[in-house]
């Protein structure tokens, strides 16, 4: 029992590093007032760019062109609503649907159907000496791939930044208040666009984490949805990079939950297992959203000068 259990808490863990990624980088975009619909294009990106990186033989190519395939999508995300001042969800919904299409057509083109992305490297999980020895969690949180220490620093980080800098002072201002702000100095659209090309970096590294740190592996859509969970992850942990970290947690543990009630040979339809996350991403956003206050000018329109 204590070894399924250990293995589950690694599984959610792991399955939950993508999530949280995607997750801190959309809650900077946020709290900027910008909600990047198109994050599912973003980490689909960052899978692909993975991808092509890793094609040389090295892990470290392969997360460059993660972060780099999601900050080029976030790139065009950014210049139609913070430039051209486009609808977000409309950009964002066009974003993923063409990124979906695009990294589908060329992965058929560069690898075939079939694909020659098995042969990629990935990153091993590495045991953090004294730690990785605790009970129970021990495991779970200090024996995993370096990308989810770097997701542990990267938490903090983010907090440091949206509470203790005067940058992050100003981001939030821009979120809540985007006339003030310019009133105060402070270029809105600039902000912004930095914020959306944040999400787009660390929607990259979500991409790059799954394949490199996960499947090993690209499959069209692979990114299945994450990048709307994200989204949700965002809204339950209340714009808070600690809450935010938590909440890809709790969706980590629904999907590494799947795997464990497989595993046990439970005789409920497959599918409801897969269906999982996504029902509770509706359970938890219909129980919370009435008592949480998003940024005032979330979504809308950019009316401020460049």
């Amino acid at each position: 029992m204590t070894e399924a259990l250990t293995a589950f808490l690694e599984a959610t863990v792991r399955t939950a590093t993508p999530l949280a990624f995607a997750a801190l980088g959309e809650t900077v975009s946020e709290r900027a007032g910008v909600i990047n619909v198109g994050l599912e294009g973003v980490i689909i990106a960052g899978c692909f760019g993975a991808l092509v990186g890793a094609q040389g033989g090295s892990v470290e190519m392969g997360l460059l062109g993660g972060v780099l395939g999601g900050a080029a999508s976030a790139g065009v995300f950014a210049l139609f609503v913070t430039w051209l001042r486009a609808d977000q969800i409309i950009t964002g919904t066009a974003l993923t649907l063409g990124a979906l299409g695009l990294t589908g057509t060329l992965y058929r083109s560069l690898f075939g159907t079939t694909g020659a992305a098995l042969t990629i490297p990935t990153l091993r999980p590495i045991a953090i000496p004294v730690l990785s020895d605790l009970p129970l969690f021990g495991a779970a949180f200090f024996r995993q791939p370096v990308v989810t220490y770097l997701l542990y620093l990267l938490v903090g980080l983010v907090w440091w930044f949206l509470t203790r800098t005067h940058a992050g002072l100003a981001l939030r201002a821009v979120g809540e208040q985007p006339e003030a702000a310019e009133a105060a100095g402070i270029r809105p659209a600039r902000l912004q666009a930095a914020a959306v090309l944040v999400s787009g970096v660390l929607g990259g590294m979500a991409g790059a984490s799954l394949v490199l740190a996960q499947v090993g592996t690209f499959t069209e859509g692979m990114s299945a949805g994450r990048g709307f969970i994200a989204i949700a992850i965002v809204a339950l942990g209340r714009w808070r990079p600690l809450g935010v970290a938590l909440a890809a947690l709790l969706f980590g543990g629904a999907t590494a939950l799947q795997y464990l009630l497989q595993s046990m040979g439970t005789d409920l339809p497959y599918q409801l297992f897969l269906a999982f996350p996504y029902i509770l991403t509706l359970v938890v956003l219909a129980a919370g959203s009435a008592r949480v206050r998003a940024p005032a000018a979330l979504g809308r329109r950019n009316i401020t000068g460049h």
